[in-house]
């Protein structure tokens, strides 16, 4: 499908090819055991991951700040649960949450099969909204730092997907026009619209098995590129 058309691929980071949820999960399991923070860990992640997927869009939309988004997201899954933690103790768990999320490296199934592939015949490239500090640590923990030439996060461009001005930061530093290059990323919105409307070729990666649609071709699982590229 994508076969002679594009010279470089964008990849998003978080929820395409580091598996946020799990390394999120054991970083939560990590924390609340040494905290000794006393909630059932899979009812506590039943209203996190919702609820971060609520003020990461809002953060994304410049509505909250990062120290907003950290404070939050935790705030309200207690209040939501009605665990009594005090703000001394959700700005901890904030703290060591970011401190230790880098140190799990899970990957999709797949990802290094597939970076493996592309890397001979594409010039690979990350653009993600997450923090500097962080998805450095976690592209080199999970090993795969080495596969990327740019690496574009949200902090360096000063705008979040999909605001068009990362995504020409990103072209740019790549030395590419949008014609030939290829984004793939799990979200709809900040990933697949955002680079669309500046003329990227698009595949959606439906990590959270979304409802089918027309605006791009959609994959469930990475290895399903090779087929593509």
């Amino acid at each position: 499908m994508f076969k002679g058309k594009v010279t470089d691929i964008f990849f998003d980071l978080d929820h395409t090819l580091w598996d946020f949820d799990q390394n999120s999960a054991l970083t939560f399991n990590k924390i609340f055991n040494e905290q000794k923070v006393e909630v059932d860990l899979e009812d506590f992640l039943e209203v996190y991951v919702p609820a971060n997927l609520k003020f990461w869009r809002l953060f994304r939309e410049d509505k909250i700040t990062k120290s907003e988004l950290r404070y939050q997201r935790l705030k309200s899954v207690f209040d939501t649960m009605g665990h009594p933690a005090t703000d001394d103790l959700i700005h901890l768990l904030s703290e060591e949450y970011i401190n230790h999320l880098s140190s799990f490296n899970t990957l999709f199934p797949n990802a290094i099969e597939v970076l493996d592939y592309l890397k001979p015949k594409y010039k690979l490239h990350i653009i993600t909204n997450g923090f500097q500090e962080v998805q450095d640590k976690k592209l080199r923990n999970s090993g795969i730092h080495s596969y990327f030439d740019q690496v574009i996060d949200s902090e360096m461009a000063g705008a979040k997907k999909p605001n068009p001005v990362i995504f020409n930061l990103a072209l740019d530093k790549a030395g590419v026009l949008p014609e030939k290059s290829l984004m793939i990323g799990d979200s709809l919105e900040a990933d697949i619209m955002g680079a669309k409307s500046l003329g990227f070729y698009t595949l959606h990666f439906n990590a959270h098995k979304e409802e089918s649609h027309n605006i791009a071709p959609i994959i469930y699982d990475l290895q399903e590129i090779k087929s593509l590229l």
